[in-house]
Formats: structure tokens, C-alpha cells, sequence
């Protein structure tokens, strides 16, 4: 697929196949989903698929996690003419903030954190990340935000495994993703079709 190319079909999901397998081994992700961004079509239509289940809800603030989730979370907020508030991996904020430990999908511990001068209760927040694998980085946001008395209207990513933290946050949040379902299972699996043409 050309990189820069817009095709005249887009149905959901068409820009996926602009995402790159890993070529560097197992301690990267199994593939980056951030070539997509670099199609100016595909990431307004991506950032679209994500809204599309929130249309009727009202939604105050836009979230994105450290730090592909800052590219998608700021686009989205961007789309809805909404703030973006920034979760960061400890040790970046230098204000007062509250922390989450958590482990990422490598099952290394790390901690997540928020500034306290945003968040407010009653406030509607719409959680996004770039992918969410085992759900630990996103649950750990869910905890920052409804700790702090806000709610989460969501969870927007370009793609949820069903793995069991991300199968929690299906059954509990409302969500969105990019994944027509012929592909899941292909998601799940860690391997696209698409790859072959990379070869």
C-alpha cells in the first residue's frame, strides 16, 4: 500500500494495513502502529472510527497515556475542539501529582502519573491510547481519573486484544477501536496479513 496514498473506498479500518511489523525483536511491541500517522487521510479517518461510538456523549477532556497516546489523544481532542491532559510515566510532571503502579505489557512494574490541578469530580473524561495489549497501562489511568471523583465516558484505542485486561476494560467501559472484526483474530494472534507485503 502507498504510504501517502488516499483511496477512493475508505471503509473502517482501511488505513491498518500502513502499520509495520517488528523488525528489531522481542523486546519491541510486535508491530507500530504509528506509520498510519504519517497518511494525513488515514489518521483523520482513524481518529473518526474512534468517535463514532461517543457521538451522543458529552464528553469535558480528552486524556491520552505516555506516548503514542499523546499523538492519537491529541488528535481526538483536537476533532472534538476539546483540552488534552497529558498521563505521564513518573519522574516527567515537576507538579504536584498522583501516582498508579502498574505493570506494562513486557510485565515490567512502572508507574503512571497525573497532575492534581485538572481533574475534577463530575468532570467527563475520554481515555486514549495507541494500543492496548494487556490493559495494565489503561487501567492504571482508569484508577487516576475515577480516583480524583472524575468519570470515564471511555476508552478509545486503535486496537484492544482480547486479552483478559483488555476483555475488563470491554465488559465495564464503553470503547472504541479501529479493528474491523474479521481482523481481531488476527490482532490477537500478534501477526496481520498485511506484514507480507513488507517482506
Amino acid at each position: 500500500m502507498d504510504m501517502l496514498a488516499d483511496p477512493a473506498d475508505r471503509p473502517k479500518g482501511w488505513y491498518l494495513p500502513l502499520m509495520a511489523p517488528n523488525t528489531k525483536g522481542p523486546t519491541f511491541a510486535w508491530l507500530d502502529p504509528s506509520r498510519l500517522y504519517c497518511n494525513s487521510q488515514a489518521l483523520a479517518d482513524c481518529v473518526k472510527d474512534l468517535l463514532s461510538p461517543f457521538h451522543g456523549d458529552t464528553i469535558d477532556l480528552v486524556a491520552g497515556i505516555d506516548a503514542m497516546g499523546f499523538i492519537l489523544g491529541a488528535s481526538v481532542a483536537t476533532a472534538l475542539g476539546k483540552g488534552f491532559l497529558a498521563f505521564r510515566k513518573a519522574g516527567h510532571l515537576c507538579v504536584a501529582t498522583q501516582d498508579q503502579i502498574y505493570t506494562d505489557y513486557t510485565g515490567k512494574e512502572k508507574t503512571l502519573e497525573v497532575r492534581l490541578d485538572v481533574l475534577k469530580p463530575g468532570m467527563r473524561v475520554l481515555l486514549v491510547d495507541q494500543w492496548i495489549e494487556t490493559g495494565g497501562t489503561m487501567k492504571a489511568a482508569i484508577q487516576l481519573v475515577e480516583r480524583q471523583g472524575a468519570t470515564v465516558v471511555g476508552v478509545a484505542a486503535v486496537a484492544i486484544e482480547n486479552t483478559e485486561g483488555g476483555k475488563w476494560i470491554k465488559e465495564n467501559y464503553k470503547f472504541s477501536h479501529c479493528i474491523p472484526e474479521d481482523l481481531q483474530r488476527q490482532i490477537d494472534g500478534k501477526y496481520l496479513d498485511s506484514f507480507k507485503s513488507f517482506n
